[in-house]
């Protein structure tokens, strides 16, 4: 089944901002670069399909502050943190990488989350797995389980901001609910690290005759 397509008008934006991304990535601001990149754009809008980032027409301005507050705190304390771990430890850095399995399946908050998450300096989304919301997550310094479990539960932190922001209700009742029961969805670390049990077979009952 063919998408329907959508008028060149609602997508004009989009080409735009691709133009000057091409610009900035051949850090040439000539016309004909623009115009280059406005070719590319136009061809890989309009015959490549992108999978549609549907609005949840909620957007709680509160929230947006406290989320952008603490990003711009993390990506300041990063910086140090990373520039501290270069010249003291260097090289000798462990370093993990981290299933994060999001709340919300929407692609504009795993969109946003993943943005935040690899935009804080000592971190990188590796991958994402779309079909259980699943992000990958490159992280420095992480020593053990317990500093897994703090950066897991530091991500999901995250989403849960930007969901009081302008998350649909369902994901927000989830994020309120959470808060009501001081835990986070889904399995604990103890749960995902047990092993699931077999079935054990129930002994037949003997036919009588």
């Amino acid at each position: 089944m063919r998408r329907p397509k959508t008028p060149l008008m609602l997508e004009l934006p989009l080409i735009l901002f691709l133009g000057v991304f091409w610009m900035a990535v051949w850090q040439s601001f000539e016309l004909g670069t623009f115009i280059i990149g406005l070719v590319y754009a136009t061809i890989i809008v309009r015959v490549f399909y992108l999978p549609p980032l549907r609005g949840t027409g909620r957007l709680n301005p509160f929230w947006g502050l406290v989320f952008l507050m603490r990003f711009l705190a993390k990506m300041v304390l990063a910086s140090f943190q990373v520039s501290w771990l270069a010249v003291v430890k260097g090289p000798r850095i462990r370093n993990s990488i981290i299933a994060i399995q999001l709340r919300s399946h929407d692609d504009l908050l795993i969109t946003l989350t993943g943005h935040s998450l690899a935009l804080v300096p000592g971190s990188l989304v590796l991958d994402v797995d779309r079909t259980t919301a699943t992000l990958y997550l490159h992280a420095l310094n992480v020593r053990d389980d317990h500093a897994a479990e703090k950066i897991r539960q530091d991500a999901l932190r995250t989403e849960a901001l930007l969901i009081r922001t302008l998350g649909n209700r369902s994901d927000l009742a989830v994020v309120k609910a959470e808060a009501r029961l001081g835990r986070v969805a889904g399995l604990s670390k103890t749960q995902r690290d047990t092993p699931v049990a077999a079935p054990s077979a129930e002994p037949r009952e003997e036919e009588t005759s």
